[in-house]
């Protein structure tokens, strides 16, 4: 992955910045190798630990923690859509941040009941973990990224059951650290008011609009996986959408209706890391 073009110059300063403590860092651990400086990516799983320790050494010590989902999104999306949203969305907000590296993307969310089985679990493909454990999962994460020196961990959540589970871990944590690091849920990613506005002034009606694998959603995945929907394969009736596990009417999405409102996330997950750690845009 090359370095994001979003924030221009600044953030090239940063990639040079990481690169010269990448080099001293390897010339400090005695290495017989030559010296490589740091892989030009913002993304955890894909740096070695000396890169992320010579990182966040270097002032990039912001965590993005996304979390997606897998469950069914009617026959036209494929069940990753959340990961595939919320991992592209989180690669944004670290790029337009300036300063953050992106935490893998936690699959696992709550999703319904087991027995009887309820929400999206009544539809096969969908894979769930109870809140409590969803919650575990993002302290645990957090309690490792403590370790390793960064000063904000942002929750960043693409569901909507995952919300309650993310403010409840980053509450507790935030006491219990006394705000060093800080952990933040940034909920503002996830409120759709913006979003429903957007599409309003489009002269979508709130039955169109909905609320599961409908046009927002569906126009957010057409915009960064295209590949993961396929609008064919939606009946010719809207009356039959509720039995496919669709609220709402996707049939008018767009890519560009995604690039739209996949900015609209961005800027106000970006806006409220800002004014919760006090940084200035870079």
């Amino acid at each position: 992955m090359t370095a994001p073009r979003a924030g221009g110059s600044s953030i090239r300063r940063r990639y040079l910045a990481l690169a010269g403590f990448g080099a001293l860092g390897a010339v400090a651990a005695g290495q017989r190798q030559p010296a490589r400086a740091l892989s030009m990516t913002r993304e955890i799983a894909d740096m070695t630990w000396v890169e992320v320790r010579d990182a966040i050494q270097a002032g990039f010590d912001t965590a993005i923690v996304p979390s997606g989902g897998l469950e069914q999104n009617g026959p036209h999306m494929v069940i990753g859509k959340h990961d595939r949203i919320v991992a592209w969305a989180a690669r944004r907000i670290a790029a337009e941040l300036g300063d953050a590296l992106v935490a893998p993307v936690v699959s696992y969310v709550p999703q319904g009941g087991y027995d009887p089985p309820t929400g999206n679990l009544a539809f096969p493909g969908t894979v769930g973990v109870p809140g409590p454990v969803f919650a575990a999962v993002l302290e645990g994460i957090a309690r490792s990224l403590k370790l390793a020196g960064f000063k904000a961990i942002c929750f960043v959540a693409d569901h909507g059951p995952s919300l309650a589970g993310q403010a409840e871990t980053a509450a507790r944590l935030g006491a219990e650290w006394g705000g060093a690091p800080q952990v933040l849920a940034i909920d503002s990613y996830y409120a759709d008011a913006a979003e429903t506005a957007f599409l309003r002034a489009q002269g979508e009606s709130s039955a169109a609009i909905g609320e599961h694998a409908t046009i927002s959603d569906t126009s957010e995945l057409m915009a960064v996986h295209p590949g993961g929907v396929d609008l064919s394969r939606l009946p010719a009736s809207p009356s039959s959408f509720a039995g496919l596990g669709v609220v709402g009417d996707p049939r008018r999405s767009t890519a560009a209706r995604g690039d739209a409102l996949m900015a609209l996330k961005v800027s106000a997950a970006v806006a409220q890391i800002r004014a919760a750690t006090g940084r200035a845009a870079g």
